[in-house]
């Protein structure tokens, strides 16, 4: 098992940064946790994303494991090794940006940063512990950052607290404003899904405790946005992998779903776009209405890792993030404990561009949970 896959000493004497190995940092090579990028030549330049950490003056010290070409959503990893989960032993710390979520944890670093297709910064987040945001699509430059191309990716950060996950952002954001005090009495739109019954005792109390004003916001194109999401990303992902697949070194559970992605159609993709636009409708249709959505992150506890073997038996865990990745609005999880010692994380969910309403909202909750909001987690 491993969290660090190159150990890094680039810039100032700030906080201590991690970052996801898709992300380009000069100097070294970029392998996404892959035997198929083992002899790739390394990056002539960082990323926007690194740049923007290192013009802030963080100290840039390590790059982290992921399921191999971000590619899966258990974190496993049959090429590089598997992340181990600090708070949750034994438990998958969810993939894809699993070594980014295990290394803030572990208190190895101060924030780290992962990318988001399909839930790939939420749900190893919620797997481990930890606070984790995708932005609103194209608010972060992914320029420098596998895959070059996608409709869907997002540079997110985690972090342990909500403070720190705030002060990541204005380090890769530089558009990042003050959060809004508008959200001192926010609405919550309650979505309405199937979620395991820990997981529902765990969300339900802290939304009732909370004393904030709650409405239901039925979202009826779920199901269908987290199918056209799958569509999307396999496309993409495997326009951005065909040429490593066929160098016969990816590892037999991705090389199998990549694939499998190679046969999805045009016909398919055009459906999905259509989706992808309904689906957006609504939920700025239900944020007409409320200053945020919530609804679990996961709709169950993470699997323990000899029960997650078959990453295709697994996607459901990503029902309830993927479908905002197709639409594009800014997402974030929060870190609980249920009464059976096990993570549970709660998905708020906002307007496109309203990453600082976002974690305003995130951060009322808390206090009114919280006389120390730190004591979120586990």
């Amino acid at each position: 098992m491993t969290i660090v896959v190159e150990q890094l000493s680039l810039g100032g004497n700030g906080v201590r940064v991690m970052v996801k190995d898709t992300i380009d940092v000069a100097g070294y090579t970029t392998r996404a946790s892959s035997r198929a990028l083992a002899d790739a030549a390394p990056a002539q330049r960082h990323a926007e994303v690194v740049e923007a950490l290192l013009a802030s003056g963080a100290r840039l010290i390590g790059k982290t494991v992921l399921h191999e070409l971000a590619f899966g959503t258990t974190g496993i990893n049959h090429a590089c090794g598997t992340a181990p989960n600090p708070h949750f032993p034994g438990r998958i710390p969810g993939g894809s940006s699993s070594g980014s979520a295990a290394a803030v944890a572990a208190g190895l670093c101060d924030f780290s940063l992962g990318t988001d297709t399909g839930g790939s910064v939420r749900i190893p987040a919620c797997c481990c512990g930890v606070f984790g945001l995708k932005p609103t699509f194209g608010r972060v430059s992914r320029r420098g950052v596998m895959p070059a191309q996608s409709s869907l990716d997002c540079v997110g950060p985690f972090a342990a607290t909500l403070p720190m996950l705030e002060r990541a952002m204005r380090m890769i954001d530089p558009g990042f404003g003050a959060l809004p005090a508008a959200a001192d009495e926010p609405t919550l739109g309650v979505v309405p899904v199937s979620a395991a019954e820990g997981v529902e005792r765990t969300l339900r109390p802290v939304l009732e405790a909370s004393g904030l004003s709650l409405g239901e916001a039925p979202l009826t194109q779920m199901s269908a946005a987290y199918d056209a999401g799958m569509v999307v990303i396999n496309r993409e992902t495997w326009v951005a992998c065909a040429e490593l697949v066929e160098s016969g070194r990816v590892a037999p559970d991705v090389d199998g779903r990549l694939r499998a992605a190679a046969l999805t159609s045009d016909a398919a993709l055009a459906q999905a776009e259509a989706v992808r636009a309904a689906f957006t409708a609504e939920v700025d249709a239900a944020l007409q209405r409320f200053d945020v959505l919530v609804l679990p992150t996961m709709p169950d506890y993470p699997l323990r890792v000899e029960d997650a073997a078959d990453t295709r038996a697994v996607l459901g865990m990503t029902a309830f993030v993927r479908p905002f990745n197709l639409s594009g609005h800014p997402a974030l999880t929060l870190p609980f404990t249920s009464d059976d010692g096990l993570p549970v994380g709660l998905q708020l969910v906002a307007a496109k561009g309203a990453d600082e309403l976002l974690l305003a909202v995130a951060g009322e909750l808390l206090r009114r949970l919280y006389s120390n909001p730190s004591d979120c987690g586990a």
